[in-house]
């Protein structure tokens, strides 16, 4: 592919991402063909994209990160700060044009100290999440507050030329909009939910067919707004998995 024509920009970049890709699609295939997930979906480059670097493509020196065929390091701003080397270093970059790097480093966690509450906890509209012991977390509904900016950029982008440079910056803004509401929403939700595992020992929590309830048409937009399909299966499961292997080591 890096002698063809059009896939000739493939040798600007490191031969480490592009072999991890094909592993990646190795697996993929395998998942696939095991009955443990769908069929490998083509991803378009407007969506989230990602390349994966090992230890022999960059370089890690005095908090400063240089990766494979580039001659300067890269200007990070850090949301949080690790200790020890990374083993592998993943860019991301996502709808909105936002660039991410995560890093996979083997680092020793506190444990937590063993808490003998036990709470259980419903799932609602008018809150997100009302608990046994009668504590209530509101619903900051953060789609409906920028529906109305959504709606006229996405109104926007709908008269734009196809292939035009206008509809580019139109769909950045539609996707920056997006962005914005589900990085509000993430926050929010993941927040509760450390809150929740931190105080609690045990969580009992109800399983709802959330993939059922949206297809009503009068509560399908509040259901989705609330993440009510995320705190159950993505936020809760993730932290709830942490923080117990935190508590029991």
């Amino acid at each position: 592919m890096k002698a063809q024509l059009e896939t000739s920009f493939l040798n600007e970049v490191s031969s480490v991402p592009l072999q991890q890709t094909l592993r990646n699609l190795d697996r993929a295939y395998q998942n696939f063909f095991e009955g443990r997930a769908e069929y490998p979906k083509f991803k378009p480059k407007h969506n989230r994209q990602s390349a994966t670097y090992v230890s022999t493509a960059f370089s890690w020196k005095d908090g400063q990160l240089t990766l494979a065929k580039m001659s300067e390091p890269l200007n990070v701003r850090w949301s949080r700060k690790f200790k020890g080397t990374p083993s592998t270093v993943t860019v991301s970059k996502d709808s909105a044009g936002r660039y991410f790097v995560s890093f996979l480093v083997e680092e020793r966690i506190k444990r937590l100290p063993i808490s003998r509450e036990v709470i259980g906890v419903d799932l609602g509209l008018l809150d997100t999440v009302a608990t046994s012991d009668g504590s209530k977390f509101g619903n900051p509904r953060f789609f409906q507050k920028d529906e109305k900016r959504l709606t006229k950029a996405q109104r926007r982008l709908a008269r734009k030329k196809k292939g035009s440079r206008n509809r580019q910056k139109a769909r950045f803004k539609v996707a920056r909009i997006h962005a914005r509401i589900a990085d509000r929403r993430n926050d929010f939700l993941h927040k509760l939910s450390t809150r929740l595992i931190r105080e609690n020992q045990t969580i009992c929590a109800e399983s709802l067919a959330v993939k059922n309830m949206i297809q009503n048409p009068h509560l399908a937009k509040a259901i989705s707004d609330g993440g009510r399909s995320q705190p159950l299966s993505l936020s809760w499961g993730r932290e709830i998995m942490h923080e117990r292997r935190r508590m029991s080591t």
